[in-house]
């Protein structure tokens, strides 16, 4: 039966990724209508409260939770609101007790994004959406440049969040927000084809606020293969060449999205622990948008961060009992001090919970028999560490 769960989980992620790619690429609406992506691509799944033990919630009062990926800027919501659609924005945030959030920009995707075989050159739905709702010309034909669009909005928000949210760019931009109990979020690239193949571009994307490279997303590109792309290969020459610039640079390499062949080559590569931002564990949930353990423990062993996430394809069911199994998973596997939480939260899938519940997160770990220290840690204390130790220092 739990094998059968996993092969439907692989098959209702492909149909939500086949959604997300039809809400993006779907005609602009009127202005009183609601935003173009439907309810049920970023649904929450309806659930009766989740228990919340006296013991779990006077230690989530404690927790600095931090997640390693999330997707509220592919949509038009505004995140300054507590929306009932979707997974997450400041005033939910503020509720579940975040202290951290990596805000991902998506700046490319084929009109077949699928986790099996996605073909790059299938067109892309995020330069159909720059011409359709307007943004600047210039990012019409520059994948560049529609991430620094990206960048740009995650900016506005912070300006206009009257200092509830903080960019961090350094490690005192990080120790102050901590200081100050303000939401600090970080800017990840969904993949290094902004970089349209100049290392160049690299201080560009740094100098526009990002502090996270993935290195690939649904599709091949100029650095290597993509685990859900046609080759399956590793780090190109250009890709090879990317890792030690970017590290020089100060950017954090998720390898995500990566091949397997591309997180062995990185693990080879890379001078500097490297994180993947959002996945599930094969050993768990044997679907194709999962990573072995073998190249997750190659990650950890290096020192990386791994976050768990929480849709479907990841933890097979989601369900709050699948996303604690697959922590605790996690956890036996690789070490407790090498997992995280990277939900995806608003990333085209429905999620068992949203960003305000997650106390009840906090009492299901308790529950399944993980210690206080070990849940602090993957609630938010080791991605707070990592970064702490990882982004530049000014």
């Amino acid at each position: 039966m739990k094998s059968l769960r996993r092969v439907l989980g692989g098959v209702a992620m492909t149909a939500t990724i086949a959604a997300l790619s039809v809400s993006l690429a779907a005609p602009a609406r009127a202005a009183d209508e609601r935003p173009p992506t439907p309810d049920s691509v970023n649904r929450v799944i309806p659930h009766a409260p989740y228990p919340v033990s006296a013991r779990a919630r006077a230690l989530h009062a404690t927790i600095p939770v931090a997640d390693l990926h999330a997707d509220p800027l592919l949509w038009n919501r505004d995140l300054l609101i507590r929306n009932n659609i979707g997974h997450i924005d400041i005033p939910r945030l503020e509720e579940g007790g975040f202290a951290l959030q990596d805000f991902s920009v998506v700046s490319k995707s084929p009109r077949s994004a699928n986790y099996v075989k996605t073909d790059a050159s299938d067109g892309d739905v995020m330069a159909d959406r720059a011409r359709r709702e307007h943004w600047p010309r210039k990012t019409w034909n520059s994948v560049l440049q529609r991430a620094l669009y990206g960048a740009d909005k995650l900016k506005g928000i912070e300006k206009r969040s009257h200092g509830r949210l903080r960019i961090v760019r350094t490690k005192g931009d990080l120790r102050r927000s901590l200081h100050d109990h303000v939401i600090a979020g970080i800017l990840l690239s969904e993949g290094a084809h902004p970089l349209e193949g100049k290392l160049s571009n690299i201080k560009v994307m740094y100098d526009g606020g990002f502090r996270v490279l993935g290195l690939q997303h649904f599709f091949d590109n100029e650095l290597g293969g993509s685990l859900h792309g046609e080759s399956h290969g590793g780090l190109t020459p250009f890709g090879k060449a990317v890792i030690p610039r970017a590290e020089k640079q100060g950017l954090i390499i998720d390898v995500a999205h990566s091949s397997e062949a591309v997180v062995f080559d990185t693990v080879a590569i890379a001078k500097r622990p490297i994180i993947v931002s959002h996945t599930g564990i094969k050993g768990y949930c044997d679907t194709p948008r999962n990573v072995s353990d073998a190249a997750l423990k190659a990650v950890a062993d290096h020192g990386g961060l791994i976050g768990v996430g929480y849709w479907d394809a990841a933890v097979c069911e989601p369900t709050m009992k699948n996303v604690t199994e697959a922590i605790v998973y996690a956890v036996k596997l690789l070490g407790a001090e090498h997992v995280a939480l990277g939900s995806d939260f608003d990333g085209g899938v429905a999620m068992p919970f949203d960003a305000s519940e997650m106390a009840g997160l906090t009492s299901s770990l308790l529950d399944a028999g993980l210690d206080e220290k070990t849940v602090k840690m993957v609630m938010g204390e080791n991605a707070i560490r990592f970064f702490s130790t990882y982004l530049p220092s000014k």
